[in-house]
């Protein structure tokens, strides 16, 4: 009778250790996710896909798939691959610049890891820009280019990068309101007041991305400074992009921007043709002097009525934001 009552308790042993061992290979199964490759797969592809595609996700990917991987880490069709774990979201951080409202960011992923971006918004402080009218309002540049630069900043955030909003406004953070009023609080980075004269004013903000620029040397660096036109009130026009005939990068970067733009209005306004342009337009002055790979973007015309409403509407400024993040997004993969 004892040994009968101690090979039950053995058995119940070698039970206990093999339901703990199922559990354990269960759940690992759940934790990786395996893939078999097709043609035209890549690791960059599939990491994108999942919304890992960053170096230490690549790194993991070729570590975990080691022996199955051919000459330059090319993917062999037909073979089964695992996929690296994704990480649980970082807490949630605060930024005070973009207001109490959109303050708190919520990291989605890592994509943009070790990306550095420089945000410019045109004139400021006590320079307004181009003005517009409509329905008895002023519409100036300054506001609506840094309204969409906030939320810009905030996307390429959630993805990871480090960003640097040089003109800043203590006051306003992201607004949702039609009409924005403006203001002469605008300062550039570390409070500096904005010049009136436009030469000083230029060099003052080229001066700030520079110093920047020479203290993140190594990494993948990228500017973009926001503006709105002013044309004749019957000219409609979409986006322009221009850059620096002499960068290869900073061509390449300001056409996967405008390219974004084009895929998504394709996709959500099939009807509406897209006409916005990337062209070299060495005389600018950001252009011209900055350090890092810049992309300077027109927007819009702020007197055309039709232009206007991808101002007016706080969900169309919020989207314009997404597009130019998602080019972001595609020029950093590539």
């Amino acid at each position: 009778m004892k040994y009968h009552k101690k090979l039950i308790k053995l058995n119940f042993s070698y039970a206990l250790i093999l339901l703990v061992l199922i559990l354990n290979s269960q759940l690992k199964a759940q934790q990786l996710i395996e893939f078999t490759a097709k043609s035209g797969d890549g690791i960059h592809r599939i990491l994108q896909k999942h919304n890992i595609n960053t170096n230490e996700y690549y790194k993991a990917f070729i570590q975990l798939n080691k022996g199955k991987l051919i000459k330059g880490n090319q993917l062999v069709i037909g073979k089964t691959y695992t996929l690296p774990q994704k990480k649980k979201n970082k807490k949630t951080n605060y930024y005070t610049i973009f207001g109490e409202k959109y303050g708190k960011i919520n990291p989605s992923d890592n994509r943009l890891k070790g990306a550095v971006y420089y945000v410019v918004s045109g004139h400021g402080g006590p320079d307004p820009g181009a003005v517009g009218k409509r329905n008895g309002h002023i519409l100036t540049e300054d506001e609506y280019a840094y309204d969409i630069s906030l939320r810009l900043a905030r996307e390429l955030i959630k993805h990871g990068a480090t960003v640097y909003v040089i003109v800043r406004d203590s006051d306003d953070g992201i607004r949702d309101n039609a009409y924005l009023k403006n203001d002469k609080h605008e300062t550039v980075w570390k409070d500096k007041k904005i010049p009136l004269n436009l030469n000083k004013k230029l060099r003052q903000r080229t001066q700030v991305i520079n110093q920047l620029y020479r203290k993140n040397k190594g990494h993948y660096q990228r500017l973009m400074v926001l503006h709105i036109d002013s044309r004749s009130i019957n000219e409609r026009v979409d986006v322009f992009g221009y850059y620096n005939s002499k960068s290869k990068p900073g061509k390449l970067f300001t056409e996967r921007l405008i390219s974004s733009l084009k895929t998504n209005y394709k996709k959500y306004q099939p009807k509406r043709m897209f006409d916005g342009i990337s062209k070299s337009r060495d005389g600018l002055y950001m252009l011209k002097y900055t350090h890092p790979v810049t992309a300077y973007l027109e927007l819009g015309n702020i007197q055309n009525t039709k232009d206007q409403l991808r101002f007016i509407k706080s969900s169309n400024r919020q989207v314009l934001a997404e597009w130019l993040a998602q080019g972001c997004l595609n020029d950093y993969d590539k």
